[in-house]
């Protein structure tokens, strides 16, 4: 087994720290070359490139991205270790690695993390979005603690996975007060060809939404798709069309944007969803977040 130069790790850890090289050559006290062939050494060891320039910044490539989050955790736990040893009290944050997944509304995804801000120990939160692809993904090499989506994983993930339903929602639809008035009269009927903004295609909500124009025979007209919820919704403030909700959030947003309900689509159900692996669920901070989401959040605002 070929073993991992430590010595070049940390001049890494360092480098990604503080963004460039010499930042980090003022940090350890040395020269320039010196650090550079440090991390050109564990580049070749890895067979990975981890950094690259854009313009005169120096980026992490997406597999210096998973080395870094490694090195952190190694470092700090070495920092740990150290304290313990000379008797000191550590005062280190659990940290909680989370990816969030683009199609989940950030406020929905707020509301779940925000209970672990009430833990009685500190915490660290550290948030990362994209497609639940990739999201998965980094889940299954252990770069994150937890992935919260709208939708299970499917069969093709084959990494030992675990699906945890937080909840579920109905979706209610919200416009202006004066499109509210015009269209909640007769509704769902009077939603022929009213003017609507929708998520993309690719999102599930999208596809259970158009599965309810189908049952209700209803042809509206679709003004906009976006893969952004917040443009979305600032469309809808606008008076551009009536936007779909989560009901569990309607009253913030509502509040948020001056919108009024037009009606329930009574048999859409959304759910969300934590996913993780087997090893992460010793994680007192996901036990937490379970818990908070039936008992706080589901639970006391049921549609």
């Amino acid at each position: 087994m070929q073993w991992l130069n430590f010595n070049h790790l940390f001049y890494f850890w360092m480098v990604a720290r503080e963004g460039s090289i010499l930042r980090a050559c003022q940090r350890l006290h040395l020269a320039q070359p010196t650090v550079s062939t440090q991390i050109k050494a564990l580049e070749q060891s890895l067979n990975e490139k981890l950094f690259q320039r854009e313009g005169r910044r120096l980026v992490l490539t997406e597999a210096g991205q998973i080395v870094y989050r490694y090195a952190e955790d190694m470092f700090e736990l070495s920092q740990e270790f150290q304290s313990i040893l000379k008797g000191q009290p550590t005062g280190r944050p659990l940290r909680l690695k989370v990816g969030i997944a683009d199609v989940l509304p950030k406020r929905i995804a707020y509301l779940l993390l925000e209970p672990l801000m009430e833990l009685p120990y500190p915490i660290r939160l550290v948030c990362y979005e994209s497609e639940p692809r990739r999201l998965l993904s980094d889940l299954a090499a252990h770069s994150l603690d937890v992935v919260m989506t709208d939708a299970p994983p499917l069969p093709t993930f084959k990494s030992h996975a675990h699906c945890h339903l937080l909840g579920q929602s109905s979706v209610t639809l919200l416009a202006t007060p004066a499109l509210a008035r015009q269209y909640k009269k007769k509704f769902p009927a009077s939603l022929q060809d009213a003017p609507f903004l929708l998520p993309t295609l690719n999102t599930f909500l999208r596809r259970a939404i158009e599965d309810w124009f189908d049952e209700k025979n209803l042809e509206p007209t679709v003004v906009g798709e976006f893969e952004d919820s917040a443009l979305l919704m600032s469309f809808g403030q606008d008076g551009r069309g009536i936007i779909p909700v989560h009901t569990i959030i309607e009253k913030d947003i509502r509040r948020q944007y001056n919108l009024e309900a037009v009606g329930v689509m009574d048999s859409v159900q959304t759910s969300f969803y934590a996913i993780s692996v087997e090893r992460k669920l010793r994680n007192p901070a996901l036990t937490t977040m379970y818990a908070a989401a039936e008992q706080r959040l589901f639970n006391s605002r049921k549609t």
